[in-house]
């Protein structure tokens, strides 16, 4: 009898205990970081004031503007390590890490050019700054390049532990470093000069000391890290391409974001602007929940691709679609059946619209958090030219087509109706464009991911709205309703979204969890 099926058994489970184990670390790393920046920012707000604490944001956010280069890179870089530790090729491993070292240099060299060039001028000349706190921006605006190009050439070495799945030293690291911008609330309370300035400083050193910290773990732990004096300038060709359409979807997210962000103020002024704004939050907070479950998931996927397991990839490719969803539909549930309650216990003054926005962006975010994954498969591949064309064409036709109903006589919400409309049909485009790359079954997925998690979220809907009807009004009810909202998702989940043997996954890792807290001492 061949051992090969035993040792294919023995590999997914092991990797399936890896991922659990990562997503359950990152899900810690996150809630405590989560705490203490609510905690840190409502400090520095208090210690800068209102227009301080303006200034360092919309400052630092001009420098963020041109990242969008490096937002396509981190993409490219991952895949690429990923891809080669799949294949077990070590030589190569080092290789793909001294280009992308290479490509992350090239990059900071733009930002800096763009910040000290466009930048400087946007800030001088169309920013709206106190005069006596321009000098304070301005050493603001320049720390702040300093800090980006930090974090720009710090992608590689992220992005190497990532590829190992080494998530406790994520976390640890990424616990450190918040504790320290904590450190620096309590410095900035000593520091005797002007505090913005105090504040941006403190801020590059504790990047700086994050920066030497990963390199020295990355150097200590990955032989690849070492860097070669050589420059392998056809994989620099072949990174920067992959980088350059992965810079179209990109590109393509950022104009529509604030293309509808700047109708909204067009047609109907700030007031609508701030509505956007909040429910916008609350949708970027719930993404990292699944943005943490997929980074444990991801090089998983594209190591698979690597090795020629299309059968096991297309396994976890369905497994991370349905635990997105069903996981982004626990936690949007509540909101979605009590977002005004929600909404006024948070703020007590809730803008108009506010709610409607929120409504409609929560189908949107669970429908891109399926997506993911899909773009996860493609990147494996190398080949994301089409795809980022038709589906990035796709998304950039949501401000047109919004301007068009706005002048129809739309009202502000009409706008996230048409983005949820061309998001659905974005979502089948992605499924045609990746089956014929990875071999894909459209009728296995329809059954597996698209129908059970639809079954679930129907009957879980329905479920929740149904208590919210005959439950008493006031906080108590809300948060009655809230917590069958979640429970009732979690039930459903098991026993129609799993699979038997999912289920008898979930079981197993419930069962060592309940032994190794509860056993008789």
């Amino acid at each position: 009898m061949s051992l090969a099926p035993r040792k294919g058994v023995e590999a997914s489970a092991a990797s399936n205990k890896r991922i659990a184990i990562n997503t359950l670390l990152l899900y810690l790393r996150m809630l405590f970081i989560m705490l203490v920046e609510l905690y840190t920012s409502r400090v520095v707000l208090n210690i800068l004031g209102v227009v301080d604490y303006g200034i360092y944001n919309v400052v630092g956010g001009i420098v963020t503007m041109f990242t969008f280069l490096n937002g396509a890179m981190v993409i490219s870089t991952q895949r690429y390590l990923s891809f080669e530790l799949g294949r077990g090729n070590m030589e190569r491993l080092r290789v793909v890490f001294t280009t992308s070292m290479h490509i992350h240099f090239i990059i900071s060299i733009i930002i800096i050019l763009l910040a000290e060039t466009i930048g400087l001028w946007f800030l001088y000349e169309k920013m709206v700054i106190p005069e006596e706190r321009m000098t304070a921006a301005f050493w603001v605006f320049q720390l702040s390049i300093v800090t980006m190009v930090i974090s720009v050439m710090s992608v590689p070495y992220n992005s190497i532990i990532v590829a190992y799945e080494k998530m406790s030293a994520f976390a640890v690291i990424s616990v450190f470093e918040v504790l320290l911008k904590l450190f620096v609330v309590f410095l900035l309370l000593l520091a005797s000069f002007d505090k913005l300035i105090a504040y941006a400083v403190l801020i590059a050193c504790v990047q700086m000391l994050i920066r030497l910290i990963y390199t020295r773990y990355s150097r200590k732990h990955f032989e690849a890290t070492k860097l070669l004096h050589k420059v392998n300038f056809p994989l620099l060709k072949e990174m920067g391409k992959f980088a350059g359409w992965n810079v179209l979807g990109n590109m393509a997210a950022m104009l529509f974001g604030t293309g509808l962000n700047m109708l909204l103020n067009v047609f109907f002024g700030p007031v609508v602007n701030a509505a956007r704004g909040i429910a916008v939050q609350v949708e970027a907070n719930l993404v990292k929940f699944s943005t943490n479950f997929l980074m444990a998931v991801n090089p998983q996927i594209t190591k698979l691709y690597s090795q020629g397991n299309l059968s096991e990839m297309h396994t976890l490719l369905f497994r991370a679609c349905k635990f997105t969803c069903f996981l982004l539909f626990a936690l949007s549930l509540p909101i979605l059946i009590e977002t005004r309650e929600i909404l006024s216990i948070w703020l007590k003054i809730v803008p108009d619209y506010t709610v409607e926005f929120l409504r409609v962006l929560l189908p949107i975010m669970i429908i891109d958090g399926v997506a993911r994954p899909l773009m996860t498969a493609a990147a494996a591949t190398g080949d994301v030219k089409r795809y980022q064309i038709v589906i990035g064409g796709i998304l950039l036709s949501i401000v047109p087509i919004a301007y068009v109903v706005l002048r129809l006589g739309g009202n502000p919400v009409s706008v996230y109706v048409v983005y949820l409309l061309v998001v659905v049909v974005s979502f089948v485009a992605r499924l045609f464009i990746v089956r014929p790359m990875i071999n894909l079954s459209l009728l296995s997925f329809s059954k597996i991911v698209i129908f059970r998690s639809f079954v679930v979220c129907v009957l879980s809907f329905i479920s929740a709205f149904a208590v919210k009807r005959i439950a008493p009004s006031g906080i108590w009810g809300t948060v009655m309703v809230c917590i069958f909202s979640i429970l009732i998702v979690l039930i459903f989940a098991y026993f129609i979204g799993l699979s038997r043997g999912e289920r008898t996954f979930v079981n197993s890792k419930c069962g060592a969890l309940y032994k190794k807290v509860f056993k008789k001492r």
